[in-house]
Order: structure tokens, then sequence, then C-alpha cells
């Protein structure tokens, strides 16, 4: 598959300054009309690397895990990221953060063992039966095997090198023939509803240093070694016949302005084997030209991971990291507009009394303040412990379904238009007052005749989880509602 793109017709809304006011409440109008071209939406979902390999080894974590995250009843998520491991040199003890020593699938004498990744497979596996029909899977790579790097270490490069290319010239061939190799047997053998490959992964941060406490990691020079990279793995794709199955992702930079600058430098032959650009969103420069770049190009665009320790809105206690990460998924969608939306990974904090393979979990973050993830697993209890950002994040994924035409909106408002119909409109409110909008229908080409509300706000032990409250009114084609002071409310119109 060198290349997909669907030209579906989309949809814009525009959010009018001040027009009117309700006591002293501001009104802003929200127009929804429609503009074309665009993808249609291909869901929300979260790469399993590193919490999967955590929690792999309890049954009963990993399917509480799939039920609460990909679940009808938990965040619907149908996309997981799934990690090919390096593996570290097993001589090596650097890797002290409990979830992050990936196995890989391969060892230095060619051998395969396809249990050794275990833990994250058992995620994934009910994750997927979770997921259903609408399940996709991209498999990802953040480090070849550390014999086939010029550090000798799955974690990045030593320092002298930490900004060149840590792949050995003379084992391009053999980690793309590797990450192959492991994409037919997850197809092919297990069966798993495989969409994607990504061959690197913020292949020009600095952050990939060798005997880091945490993840591997591997520079690819942008240009020629990314271009090589992308063409040997398309040609082992094509030797394992998949090319017309499993899509080829690049190049998965951590910023916007650098992926638009690392797609400028891909060679013409590198660009005609790759069927998606996916960027991660953690800084966002030119991030609207390259949405138009990729479209102009044809290729399909996912926003492939994001997450940060922030928060947004004026006292709002745990609804803070909610409301930065609402706002984050309408910022990255109306400017980017990518087909998908993939949080790092929902599990960011591991609690237990006893560690991980002789070190310390990090324990649970404050509530209060801004954090990666938005659960935490407790261990000692094998529970999972869900947060208010969790439920912002279920404002959007539960009731924003793959195949949805997305109604692109400036200010803090996102909606689309469903396969079944209905409408959502996901509206944020990170301030200290009630805000009014009026919604104008009139731009679309149906009418509605009922509206569903469902918010999130205040703390986890008292306040509001996808609640269902008092609708507003449709008033022909357009409706009225307050939004509550560091909320979050989904209307659903049918």
């Amino acid at each position: 598959m060198k290349k997909f793109f669907c030209a579906l017709t989309a949809l814009f809304c525009l959010a009018t300054p001040v027009i009117s006011f309700s006591g002293c409440t501001p009104t802003e109008t929200v127009s929804l009309r429609y503009e074309t071209p665009s993808s249609p939406f291909e869901g929300f979902g979260t790469s399993l690397c590193w919490f999967a390999n955590r929690i792999g080894y309890s049954d009963a974590l990993s399917q509480k895990c799939a039920d609460v995250f990909f679940g009808k009843d938990g965040l619907n998520l149908n996309i997981m990221r799934y990690n090919i491991g390096g593996g570290d040199d097993p001589t090596h003890r650097h890797i002290t953060r409990t979830d992050s020593a990936m196995p890989g699938w391969m060892n230095e004498n060619g051998v395969y063992d396809y249990t050794a990744d275990r833990n994250q497979l058992n995620v994934l596996t009910r994750a997927v039966e979770a997921a259903g029909a609408e399940a996709k899977v991209e498999l990802f790579s953040n480090s070849p095997p550390y014999f086939m790097t010029v550090s000798g270490c799955a974690s990045g490069s030593t320092e002298d090198r930490k900004y060149k290319t840590n792949i050995k010239a003379e084992s391009f061939g053999d980690f793309a023939e590797y990450l192959a190799h492991v994409t037919d047997y997850m197809c092919n053998e297990l069966n798993m509803p495989v969409v994607s490959l990504s061959p690197m992964n913020e292949p020009t941060v600095v952050n990939w240093h060798a005997y880091s406490v945490k993840q591997e990691g591997c520079n690819v020079e942008e240009g020629e070694d990314q271009s090589r990279l992308i063409e040997e793995t398309y040609a082992a794709l094509q030797r394992h016949s998949l090319t017309d199955k499993v899509a080829l992702s690049a190049c998965e930079e951590s910023f916007t302005d650098r992926q638009l600058d690392e797609f400028y430098s891909l060679t013409d032959g590198a660009r005609s084997c790759i069927g998606r650009v996916n960027t991660h969103s953690y800084k966002t420069e030119k991030i609207k030209k390259l949405g138009s770049v990729v479209r102009e190009n044809n290729l399909n665009l996912w926003m492939s991971e994001v997450d940060g320790a922030e928060t947004a809105g004026v006292g709002a206690g745990e609804m803070g990291a909610a409301l930065w990460l609402g706002n984050k998924i309408i910022y990255d969608m109306n400017n980017l507009a990518p087909s998908a939306w993939v949080i790092w990974q929902i599990i960011g904090s591991h609690v237990s009394k006893d560690g991980f393979n002789g070190n310390k979990d990090s324990g649970a973050f404050d509530l209060n303040g801004g954090y990666w993830g938005a659960a935490i697993a407790d261990h000692d209890r094998q529970e999972i412990i869900l947060t208010q950002k969790y439920y912002a994040f279920g404002q959007f994924s539960k009731f924003i379904r793959p195949e949805a035409k997305i109604i692109r909106c400036s200010g803090e408002t996102l909606a689309a238009l469903n396969k079944d119909g209905s409408l959502a409109i996901v509206a944020v409110n990170a301030r200290q007052n009630e805000k009014t909008k009026n919604f104008a229908l009139s731009g679309l080409d149906r009418s509605f005749t009922s509206v569903q509300a469902v918010r999130t706000s205040g703390n986890s032990d008292d306040g509001e989880k996808w609640a269902q409250i008092t609708p507003p009114s449709l008033h022909g084609s357009s409706f009225t509602a307050a939004l509550k002071p560091n909320s979050i409310t989904t209307f659903i119109l049918k």
C-alpha cells in the first residue's frame, strides 16, 4: 500500500465574536458548515509502550485495561500502537524505570523468541478483542536491537555521537528485515489487525543517550539515512507480501516543524514508499502548513503521540489536567486535521510496594497538578485508578467515532458527523465563569430532532464523570447552551 487517500466531504465551523448577551454572560455563536476535502477520521488511541510491558504480567490488570480503555463502556479507543522492542544488551543494568526495559524479538545469533514480549502482547490481544471490528494496530520501533546500533545500546547514542545516526551502516537491511519479520508474524500468525508500520521514532531529537534510565531511542539523520531506512523497510515488507496490507509511516518526529523539514528532505523514492505521515505535536510550529503539505501529497496523516504534565483553567483542581487535554485535542484536530489522534501512554504511573525487577515504581501522581497519562496502575490492589483526565478523553473518544467527518472549529470546540448520522459537538470551558455558546446548524444538509448532553467537571470523588445533564432545547436549526465553569461538555444530536 504505497499511498492511500480518501477525499470525503468534511466540515467546518466558525466561531464568531460575541454577538449577544444573556444577563452578564457573553454569548458566542459557532456556525457549522461544509468544507472539502479531508480524510475520514480513523479513531482515537494510545501507545502500549511502555505501560503494557509493566502490567501485562497480570491477566487481571490486562483485562481491566482492555475494558476501561478499549471497551464500549470505557473510552472506546480503537487504535493501539504496539512497540517492536529492540531489546538492550543483557549485560546492561541502566534501565531502572520499571516499565521501559522493552524486550527484543531476536537475539544476537539471529534466533527469534516469539514469547519474549508476552506482557505487551497480553494487553494488545485483549485490547483488540475489546475494540472489536474497529480495532487498528500500528507497529512502531524506538530502536533496533542493541547489536545493530553504533553504540551497542538500545537506549541511544554515546555522548559524542548523540546527534548522529545510531544504526550501523551495514545493519539497515537487517533492521528492516527484523521489522518486517515481526510484522508478518503479527499479521499472519497472531491475526492482529495491523494497518501500518513506523520504523523510526523522534529520529532527530537529542534525548536518546546510551545508558539512559528509561526507554530505547535511536537517532536517524534526516535526508539520506531516513530515506534509506524507509526504502529498506518497504523492500522488506514487499518480500513478505505485506505492502498491500500494511502502510509504511514516517517520520514520527517530535515537533511539527521538524516533521515538515524531514518530509521535504526525503528522496522521491522514499516518499513513494510511504502511505502515511506520522507526527507528534509536543511543539506545534507550522502545524497548519504540515497538514496542508501532507494532503497536497495525497498522503494520510496521524497525530501519533503527545501528552504532557500540564494544566489549564483557573482554580480547576483535578479538572486542570483534564482541561489541558481537552484543549490539546481540539487544537491539534482543528489545526493539523489528522485522521487519528493518539495519546502517548494512557497509564502514566505505577504503584507497587515491591516494584519490578528490583526497581521501584514511580508512585501515584498529584491529581491536582499536571501529569503524564490519564490513569494509575495499582499493582498491589490489581486496580486501575481513573482520573478526570481519563473522563475528559472520553468526552471525545466515546462520541466521535471512526469514519466520522470532522468539523474543525475555532475556539474551544470540536465537532463531527458520525457514520450513524449523529452530530457530536465537544465544548471546553476552561474559565471560572459560565460561558454561553449558540450553535448554529443551518449550514448542514440535515435537521436534528433531539439533543443529549454529557459533561465532566469537578474532582474524582464527587465530580461529574460523563454525567447525563439536562440538554438544551433545539430552536429550529440552532441551540444555546450555558457551559459550566471548568468543564467539558459533549452534545449529541440525532
